[in-house]
């Protein structure tokens, strides 16, 4: 009977052992892919007739997304930007006069979109949601645009995707980053634009799916080991009372 004893709370350590190192892995995918982001992470400086699409994943357990406040740059701003309709959401966009006027074929253009605010829906816990805007030109004279993002929840908590990488390091509540590469480097027509969207849509899931593979292949050598290392704890302890 003291075998018996022994051998259970040995195996009951090793099961603890291997659940607490699962929900580490677990917990680490989740962490890595709370954030607001921009879809696609990049276009060619200069592109027309493209497509954004702003991904909000809700990070609440007991809370739902009920509003969501992206802003766009004025300083360097997105012209023509339109949105989706979204079933259950409400947008309203709000625009703003410009600085420094943009010059364009067709005209001087003197104000652009500084907010758009979707409201009315609901993202729940372990959700997602894409918002698209559809633009008309982006800048030709910067290397990146950044998208401040505010998510408010059922609860009030507010979350404030406002900060910009220092250092190389990610901050805590990155904001939507679009890079902007050289022109030529990318596609600025409206059919090739939502082409490279499309394309990287799929490149990031594909990159999501490996990732979330590699993280349940880990878990489950995890569980391996925590088992290998139970069974040996228990053939020892046979051998010494033996």
């Amino acid at each position: 009977m003291p075998t018996t004893r022994t051998t259970v709370g040995t195996l009951r350590r090793a099961g603890l052992v291997t659940a607490l190192a699962a929900v580490g892995v677990l917990t680490a995918a989740g962490a890595a892919s709370a954030h607001v982001t921009v879809h696609p992470d990049s276009y060619a400086k200069g592109a027309t007739d493209g497509v954004l699409t702003f991904r909000v994943p809700n990070e609440e357990d007991s809370a739902s997304t009920t509003k969501v406040q992206v802003f766009l740059p004025t300083d360097h701003p997105v012209l023509g930007a339109l949105v989706t309709p979204r079933d259950g959401w409400s947008a309203k966009m709000t625009t703003s006069k410009l600085k420094t006027p943009v010059k364009t074929d067709d005209g001087t253009i003197t104000e652009a979109v500084s907010e758009i605010t979707w409201t009315g829906g609901k993202i729940g816990p372990g959700q997602y949601q894409d918002f698209d805007v559809a633009f008309g030109q982006l800048p030709d004279d910067v290397g990146r645009l950044t998208f401040k993002t505010l998510q408010t929840y059922s609860d009030g908590k507010v979350v404030r995707w406002i900060e910009e990488p220092q250092g190389g390091e990610e901050p805590e509540n990155p904001a939507p980053v679009l890079k902007l590469t050289a022109e030529g480097g990318g596609e600025t027509t409206a059919t090739s634009g939502n082409a490279k969207a499309a394309s990287a849509s799929s490149t990031a899931s594909s990159s999501g799916d490996s990732t979330a593979r590699g993280l349940g292949i880990a878990g489950l050598v995890v569980g391996v080991l925590g088992l290998a290392a139970a069974v040996f704890a228990v053939v020892r302890t046979r051998s010494a009372r033996s």
